[in-house]
């Protein structure tokens, strides 16, 4: 766990003593937090990023698919409602 993991209801770490940091300490456990999370990313292989954009690809252009069929039966219901 960090330094600000809340386990109790003030929000505040727990087992320690519920002292407020002051603006630069903030940061600086900010800083040191989002350092140690970039430190657990895992870069992709060439073939999983493959398969990853296919995926992403093949998802959008379903999408689109749905959303065009969409357009075009409410287009043509509207037109039918209230004539051309």
């Amino acid at each position: 766990m960090t330094d600000t993991a809340a386990s109790s209801s003030t929000g505040g770490p727990s087992g320690k003593k519920d002292t407020k940091r002051g603006f630069f300490s903030r940061i600086a456990l900010f800083v040191r937090q989002v350092l140690a999370e970039l430190g657990k990313v895992v870069t992709p292989t060439r073939r999983e990023l493959v398969r990853f954009t296919i995926t992403v690809l093949a998802f959008v252009v379903i999408m689109m698919l749905i959303v065009t069929a969409l357009d075009f039966l409410f287009g043509f219901g509207a037109g039918w409602v209230f004539g051309r």
